[in-house]
C-alpha cells in the first residue's frame, strides 16, 4: 500500500472503520465511503486528503489509535450478550443512568463522539450553504458571532471535552453551543450522563444528586428522557478539545490556533445534513427513539 500521510488517511480511516463488521459507527455519504473489511483493508486512496487537513502529526493517535482502543474495549465489554451488535449511540442512552455499566458508557459516548467530531471535518474550506446560512442569521445575529461564541467556549474550556452545536427541536431556526465533559453525552436522553461541568472544579459542597448519576430518584430508568426544565436539541457539529488531539500539531500553547484552523476545515455539507436530518425527526415525540433514528449513531 503506498505511503500516506497521516492527513491524507483521514477519509479512507473513518470509511474503513465505519463498515468495520463489528464496529457499531455512523456511516459516512455513499461519495466518501470505501468497502473494506476492517482497517488493514486496501482501501482506494483518496488524494484530496494529501494536505490540508487540521491535524497532521496526531492523526495517527488521535483517529487510528484512539478510536480503535475505544471499539476493542467496547467490544470485548459487549461480546456475547444482548449488546453484541448494538450501536454506540444505542448504548450510550441504554447504559447512561446504570452507574454500573459505566465502563460501557464511556466507551460507547467518547467512540461516538470523536467519530462524530472526525466526521465533521474537510481536507479545504467548503461554503456553507445559503439555508443553512440564513438560519445561523437568524438565530446568532452572523456567521461571525457563532464563531467567536462557539471559539470562545471551546478555548476557555478547561479540561478534556467537546464543544456542540445543537439544533432546538422545540423552535424551528434555534441554535445552542455547550461544552461536555470527558466522555459526557449531548444526547437529550442521556442528560444524567452530559457531564456540563468539570467536575475536578464543582463545589464538593453541591448536593450529591446535583453530581453523580445514581440508579434512582432523578436518575432511574423510569424518569422521563428529559431532565426538569432540559432543552430538546440534537448536535450537528462538535470540536474536540482533548489535548492529545490538538497539542502535538499546535504546541501547549496552540489551543487557540488549532481550533481557529479547525472552523476553516469544517465540512458545512455535512454538517448541514446533519441539521435537515434533525428537522425530519420533529415528528417523533420521544427523545431516545429520536437519538437511535440519527444516522450517525
Amino acid at each position: 500500500m503506498p505511503d500516506l500521510s497521516m492527513a491524507a488517511s483521514l477519509r479512507l480511516l473513518i470509511a474503513c472503520y465505519a463498515t468495520e463488521i463489528r464496529l457499531r459507527s455512523p456511516t459516512l455519504p455513499d461519495s466518501r465511503t470505501a468497502s473494506c473489511a476492517s482497517v488493514d483493508s486496501r482501501c482506494p486512496l483518496q488524494e484530496q486528503w494529501n494536505s490540508g487537513a487540521v491535524i497532521t502529526r496526531a492523526f495517527d493517535f488521535a483517529w487510528t489509535q484512539y478510536q480503535t482502543l475505544l471499539i476493542d474495549k467496547l467490544n470485548l465489554l459487549t461480546q456475547d450478550t444482548v449488546d453484541a451488535d448494538a450501536k454506540p449511540g444505542e448504548l450510550l442512552v441504554k447504559y447512561s443512568r446504570r452507574p454500573e455499566m459505566a465502563s460501557v458508557f464511556n466507551y460507547a459516548s467518547m467512540a461516538h463522539n470523536n467519530h462524530f467530531f472526525f466526521n465533521c471535518l474537510s481536507p479545504t474550506p467548503t461554503q456553507i450553504p445559503d439555508k443553512f446560512a440564513k438560519d445561523i442569521v437568524d438565530t446568532c445575529s452572523s456567521i461571525e458571532s457563532l464563531k467567536l461564541d462557539f471559539l470562545a467556549t471551546a478555548n476557555a474550556m478547561f479540561g478534556p471535552g467537546f464543544v456542540w452545536l445543537a439544533k432546538n427541536l422545540e423552535r424551528e431556526g434555534l441554535m445552542h453551543i455547550f461544552c461536555t465533559y470527558n466522555a459526557g453525552s449531548p444526547y437529550p436522553a442521556a442528560h444524567s450522563r452530559r457531564q456540563p461541568v468539570d467536575m475536578a472544579t464543582h463545589s464538593p459542597d453541591a448536593p450529591l444528586g446535583n453530581q453523580f448519576a445514581g440508579a434512582m430518584g432523578a436518575h432511574s430508568a423510569n424518569q422521563k428522557s428529559l431532565a426538569p426544565g432540559a432543552v430538546d436539541v440534537q448536535p450537528i457539529l462538535c470540536v474536540n478539545t482533548w489535548e492529545h488531539v490538538w497539542m502535538m500539531d499546535y504546541g501547549i500553547g496552540g489551543k487557540a490556533e488549532y481550533l481557529e484552523r479547525w472552523w476553516d476545515r469544517i465540512n458545512w455539507e455535512v454538517v448541514f445534513d446533519n441539521y435537515n436530518a434533525v428537522s425530519s425527526m420533529k415528528g417523533t415525540r420521544h427523545a431516545a427513539n429520536r437519538n437511535r433514528s440519527l444516522s450517525m449513531l
